[in-house]
């Protein structure tokens, strides 16, 4: 499992020989652990680097448990670095050698499937949720005191409850009022913790209305979705159910995010379009959100003195006249540089309106 910790880590490598980046997808429900060690040796026909392809070889042939859906391999022998990352997601397969760690699948994977925390709530308690890359990480639970349900007439002047006199809170009200605090409070120490980037709540209508009421605007703002679930589902329906609400409000963030960036960019402030505008601004280090169409690539120029990039191929320097370095993918080394910066990075799968502007475009800090 890829960790924060680890993205970071990786992001901090800079190297100075060439770099094995793979992506093998060994999906069980795909093949078997023969078929992939014969895609891996079909595709490391193709790399020049001996050292490198046979750290990669033992790793897979000697080391590999060949547990979850597809792993993440980075080898530079000469400068004694080698990682290896088992995803609980698929990823096409890749290879490619470098002058850096080729990052894109990396962050596609982390923008899609990072850092969810869902919670099932009920009168009498909840039960939170962790989920990382496809994977639950971590759940616990709270529960209350019980709810003994007494039959009566009229309607409770509390949004999302039934039941009990106009204006009045019965014992029962009283009781789910304390539980649903306590839930509340508790899910916002568990989310907290994990540093959550979006939230989910499942539940009935009238429990996840009245739970929401009660939660705290910086959450609400996290909250990307709802379902109808009970509580005592199992952790597979949760996953399912949670990874979809995800996927579509992801989709739906990212319209917007486009559309944000193309309109900042027209009015001539806070958005970059096109690929040399945003590498402009990746320059800079002026950019909060990169979006680029997956599979964009391009060729290009960097400069190691001043940190000038460009898609153009340069032997100098504009900014600075020094000498440039040329890059294999301009777009890799401009999502670490973003991601090193304190941006964030979204790739989207092949947004027609991006793909008018050039495939990529950005919103800036200022």
């Amino acid at each position: 499992m890829l960790t924060e910790s680890e993205m970071q880590e990786l992001l901090k490598f800079n190297a100075s020989t060439p770099v094995l980046s793979l992506y093998l997808n060994t999906d069980p429900s795909e093949g078997n652990a023969d078929a992939y060690r014969l895609r891996l040796r079909n595709m490391l026909k193709e790399v020049n680097l001996p050292e490198d392809t046979k750290r990669v070889e033992q790793f897979f042939f000697t080391e590999y448990d060949w547990s979850g859906k597809s792993v993440a391999v980075f080898s530079c022998v000469e400068q004694g670095f080698f990682k290896s990352y088992t995803l609980s997601i698929a990823v096409p397969n890749q290879i490619r050698v470098s002058d850096n760690l080729h990052f894109k699948p990396l962050a596609d994977i982390y923008d899609s499937y990072g850092g969810y925390g869902v919670v099932l709530v009920d009168k009498q308690g909840a039960r939170t949720f962790y989920f990382n890359l496809g994977q639950l990480e971590e759940q616990q639970g709270i529960v209350g005191e019980e709810v003994k349900h007494v039959k009566r007439g009229g309607a409770s002047s509390i949004p999302g409850r039934r039941g009990g006199s106009s204006g009045q809170i019965g014992h029962e009200d009283e009781i789910v009022d304390r539980n649903m605090k306590d839930a509340v409070e508790f899910a916002g120490h568990f989310f907290e913790a994990k540093h959550v980037r979006r939230v989910v709540i499942g539940g009935t209508e009238e429990n996840v209305s009245f739970f929401l009421s009660l939660l705290p605007k910086t959450w609400q703002s996290l909250v990307v979705g709802t379902f109808n679930l009970p509580i005592t589902s199992s952790q597979n329906e949760v996953h399912q159910k949670a990874m979809q609400i995800c996927r579509e409000a992801e989709e739906k963030r990212e319209e917007k995010l486009v559309d944000t960036a193309i309109t900042a960019a027209a009015k001539g402030s806070g958005g970059a379009v096109g690929l040399e505008k945003t590498l402009a601004a990746v320059s800079e280090s002026r950019v909060m959100n990169l979006l680029f169409n997956d599979g964009f690539f391009s060729q290009g120029t960097r400069c190691p003195n001043c940190g000038f990039i460009t898609a153009h191929k340069l032997d100098t320097c504009p900014v600075c006249n020094e000498k440039a370095q040329p890059v294999l993918d301009i777009v890799d080394y401009a999502v670490r540089s973003v991601l090193k910066s304190g941006g964030d990075v979204d790739v989207l799968h092949q947004n027609a309106v991006l793909t008018k502007n050039g495939n990529i475009a950005a919103i800036l800090r200022y």
